[in-house]
C-alpha cells in the first residue's frame, strides 16, 4: 500500500492523555484515536494488527477442535439476574432498558449467552464435548479507563466456552485450551507466562492468566514466581512460605493498655515501644457486601484484598473510611483493635496472627495500645490466609525456592467453571444411565485489542514501535529516499510491484517528504524491515536492508532483496 493512499495520522509530539508508552505509541503512530473516554477507533494500520492476531488465535481455536460461532452483543438482563452477575458484576455491567423497560445487557463475557443456547440443543452426553468460540466487541464500564486498550469500556475478545459430562472431560478441554493458548502466543512473536489466578466474578474451581512480562510501567499486574520450580501466580493468588521465624513462644502475660501518644502507624507504634513488628497485629476495617469485617494480620506484613474478599466471601471489600472507622472504634484510626469491637463486626484473622503471644494491638481509644495480648483476649470468627506474599519469601511449592517479583500485562485467561452457570440456567444432560446432570463448563478469553498493545509495551525503542513480524501491519517499510528524483521513484515502483508479487506485504512511503521525515516515521511506525531506494544503493546495485532492532543497515544485491526477505518473514 502507497502511503500517499493511505491514512495514517501521525503525531510529532506524545498524546497528554497517554501514560503508557504502549499508549503513547499507538497514538502518535496513527493506529488509534480516542472517541470518548475509553472508547477507540482502530485506524487501517491497527485493522491490519488485530486481524493478523484474530487469524492467528482463530487457526489455533480451529486446530483445538473449537467452533466458531457469533454471539449476540445485545443480552436480557434476566439470565444474568439467575446466575447472581447481575450483582455481582456491578457497575462494570453495561446495562440499557429496551423500549418496553425491559432490562438489557451489552456483553462483558458470554457464559450466560452460550449457557442458554446449549441449554436448548444439547440433551446427551453423546453430544460432548463441545467448545464453542467467538471473536467479537465486548463491553465493561470500567470506572476509571485508562492506559488505551488496556483498561478500555470497548475492546475486542475471543472467548471460549467448553462443556463437559464430568471432570476429567474439563480437565482434557482446559489442557487443549492451554495448548492452544501457548501456540498462539508464541506465533504471535510473544513469550508468556501460565500464573495462577484469582477466579473473581468469574467462579469457578480455579484459574490461570497468561501473562507478557515487561520492564515498563505498563505492567499492571504483579507476578509471584520461583525460579526454583517454576511455580508462577498473581499477586491477587499468590502464596508463600515464611522464612522468618515466628516470635518465639513465651508464657502468657496479662493484658495491659499503654500510652502510645500520636504512634499511629506500624513504625510510630515499633519504635515507641522498642518492638519489632512481628509482635504488632494490624486491625484493618472493611466494608464486606451487607457486612463490616476487621482484618488482623502481623504488623510487618501487607493485607491481600482478594483473599480477604474470598474469606469473607464476597466479590470485593472496600476499606471503611476514617468516619466510620472512629464511629466503630470511638478512636481515630491508627488505633483500631479487636478488643471489645462490636460483635456485628466480623473478625478474620490471618493464619499467622494463630502463633503469636503477648503481641500489641490498638486499644480502641485514642493514643492507647494494649500490650501483651493473647488470642484468648478477643474473638477470631474465622481464621485465613489473608496476608500478600512477597519477594524473597520462600515458594510454597518447593524446598529451596526463593520468591520474586515481576511485572506483566494479562493477555489472556482460562477458567474451570464447574456447574456455576449450568446448574443456575438449568443445562443439564442425560448421562449413560439417563440421570440428568449439569454440564461442567470452562471458559477462556484472549485480549485481541490487549495482545496489540502489550506487543508494544514489549517490544519498543525511544523511537518507536519495535512490531514482532507475524502481528506487523506490513512486513516491510518501502522509502524512497528523494521523491522528486525520477530515476528513484522508478526504481522504487518497480521494487514495490516486485515485492507485492512475491507476497512480501509491503507500506511503500511515496510522499513528497524529506528522508529524515520518512525514516522519524517509519521507526515510529514500527514495521520490521525498511528498504531505501537511495542514490548510492542504485549505483552500487543494491538496496539498503535495515531491521527495524538493528542500529545499522546492509546494502543487499538487487537479485537478493525478494529472497532475503522471504528468508527473515519466514514466507
Amino acid at each position: 500500500m502507497r502511503m500517499s493512499q493511505m491514512f495514517i495520522p501521525t503525531l510529532r509530539e506524545d498524546p497528554a492523555e497517554a501514560e503508557l508508552v504502549s499508549h503513547k505509541y499507538l497514538l502518535r503512530a496513527g493506529y488509534i484515536r480516542k472517541l470518548t473516554a475509553g472508547v477507540y477507533i482502530y485506524l487501517p494500520l491497527m485493522q491490519r494488527v488485530i486481524s493478523k492476531i484474530s487469524q492467528i488465535v482463530r487457526e489455533e481455536m480451529d486446530r483445538s477442535g473449537a467452533l466458531e460461532i457469533t454471539m449476540p452483543v445485545l443480552c436480557p438482563g434476566e439470565i444474568w439476574q439467575k446466575t447472581g452477575r447481575w450483582g455481582t458484576m456491578g457497575p462494570e455491567l453495561m446495562r440499557i432498558e429496551d423500549r418496553h423497560q425491559r432490562p438489557m445487557v451489552l456483553g462483558a463475557t458470554h457464559e450466560e449467552v452460550v449457557t442458554t443456547l446449549v441449554c436448548g440443543e444439547v440433551r446427551s452426553y453423546r453430544q460432548v464435548p463441545l467448545n464453542l468460540y467467538q471473536i467479537q466487541v465486548k463491553f465493561r464500564d470500567e470506572i476509571r479507563p485508562r492506559f488505551g486498550l488496556m483498561r478500555g469500556r470497548e475492546f475486542i475478545m475471543k472467548d471460549a466456552y467448553s462443556f463437559d459430562a464430568d471432570e476429567a472431560g474439563l480437565n482434557v478441554s482446559y489442557q487443549k485450551m492451554v495448548d492452544a493458548y501457548q501456540r498462539a502466543f508464541d506465533r504471535c512473536g510473544l513469550e508468556t507466562v501460565m500464573v495462577e489466578s484469582d477466579t473473581g466474578a468469574m467462579g469457578g474451581k480455579s484459574a490461570h492468566e497468561f501473562m507478557v512480562i515487561v520492564e515498563t510501567d505498563g505492567g499492571e499486574a504483579t507476578i509471584i514466581s520461583c525460579p526454583s520450580c517454576g511455580y508462577a501466580a498473581n499477586l491477587e493468588r499468590a502464596e508463600s512460605r515464611s522464612i522468618i521465624p515466628a516470635p518465639a513462644k513465651e508464657a502468657q502475660r496479662s493484658r495491659i493498655a499503654v500510652d502510645t501518644p500520636n504512634a499511629k502507624t506500624i513504625e510510630e507504634v515499633t519504635a515507641f515501644l522498642k518492638l519489632p513488628a512481628q509482635k504488632l497485629v494490624k486491625t484493618l476495617l472493611y466494608k464486606a457486601g451487607e457486612k463490616q469485617v476487621a482484618a488482623l494480620i502481623r504488623g510487618d506484613r501487607e493485607i491481600n484484598e482478594v483473599k480477604l474478599a474470598n474469606a469473607a466471601g464476597v466479590p470485593v471489600v472496600e476499606m471503611l473510611d476514617a468516619e466510620t472507622v472512629t464511629a466503630l472504634t470511638k478512636a481515630p484510626v491508627g488505633f483500631a483493635g479487636p478488643v471489645g469491637l462490636n460483635k456485628d463486626v466480623a473478625v478474620i484473622a490471618d493464619e499467622e496472627v494463630k502463633e503469636l503471644t503477648n503481641f500489641v494491638i490498638g486499644a480502641n481509644q485514642a493514643d492507647k495500645h494494649f500490650v501483651d495480648v493473647n488470642l484468648s483476649d478477643f474473638r477470631i470468627d474465622k481464621t485465613a490466609t489473608i496476608r500478600a506474599a512477597q519477594p524473597g519469601e520462600g515458594c510454597p511449592r518447593c524446598d529451596k525456592g526463593r520468591l520474586i517479583q515481576s511485572r506483566g500485562i494479562e493477555v489472556g485467561n482460562t477458567f474451570k467453571l464447574g456447574t456455576k452457570y449450568s446448574a443456575s440456567l438449568g443445562a443439564t444432560f442425560s448421562d449413560a444411565e439417563g440421570n440428568e446432570k449439569p454440564f461442567i463448563m470452562g471458559s477462556y478469553g484472549i485480549g485481541i485489542t490487549r495482545t496489540a498493545q502489550a506487543a508494544i509495551e514489549r517490544f519498543h525503542d525511544d523511537k518507536g514501535i519495535a512490531w514482532p513480524v507475524p502481528i506487523a501491519p506490513y512486513h516491510c517499510h518501502l522509502v524512497c529516499a528523494k521523491s522528486d528524483d525520477p530515476q528513484l521513484v522508478g526504481a522504487a515502483d518497480r521494487l514495490y510491484d516486485e515485492l507485492g508479487q512475491a507476497g512480501i506485504e509491503t507500506l511503500y512511503d511515496d510522499r513528497n517528504e524529506r528522508a529524515g521525515v520518512k525514516f522519524a516515521d517509519a521507526d515510529l511506525i514500527g514495521i520490521p524491515f525498511r528498504i531505501t531506494v537511495g542514490a548510492k544503493g542504485l549505483a552500487k546495485g543494491s538496496w539498503e536492508l535495515k531491521r527495524r532492532t538493528a542500529a545499522t543497515a546492509e546494502d543487499v544485491p538487487f537479485a537478493e532483496i525478494v529472497a532475503r526477505l522471504k528468508q527473515e518473514i519466514g514466507k
